[in-house]
């Protein structure tokens, strides 16, 4: 039997400030997900793992793939400015990563979304947030 230290445990144990965030995030992202099914969207995939990086939401509404991603901060302006360059570029390879694995969807255009969770709001959708490679 292998013993491990209290130290060891502890390492492997989120912070419950950590946790907290997690459960917001998660939360957050099934309010947007109900959001774009209201407005007519479908939804494909959450969470998507690839090398890449990590979609939150892939959802398609007509000949449109919208690929989002879900900031929830407590005030717009963070929640907007959270989006990195880094972070655009990681989410453009992903994104083709998945339409590579997902045939059917080749000749749909692909769109980034960005949608905004701020605390008592309804989220915030900003459809086109930007184009591949800017």
């Amino acid at each position: 039997m292998v013993r491990t230290t209290v130290a060891e445990r502890a390492a492997r144990t989120p912070s419950p400030a950590r946790l907290a965030a997690w459960r917001r995030g998660r939360w957050s992202e099934a309010l947007c997900r109900w959001t774009l099914r209201l407005k007519g969207y479908r939804i494909l995939a959450r969470g998507w793992r690839c090398g890449q990086g990590e979609i939150d939401i892939v959802a398609r509404r007509g000949d449109t793939i919208a690929i989002v991603e879900v900031k929830a901060r407590n005030t717009l302006y963070a929640a907007n400015t959270a989006v990195t360059p880094r972070q655009r570029r990681r989410l453009e390879r992903a994104a083709m990563t998945f339409v590579s694995r997902n045939p059917t969807l080749n000749g749909l255009t692909i769109r980034f979304d960005v949608m905004l969770v701020i605390p008592m709001r309804w989220p915030r959708h900003l459809p086109d947030a930007w184009r591949e490679g800017e």
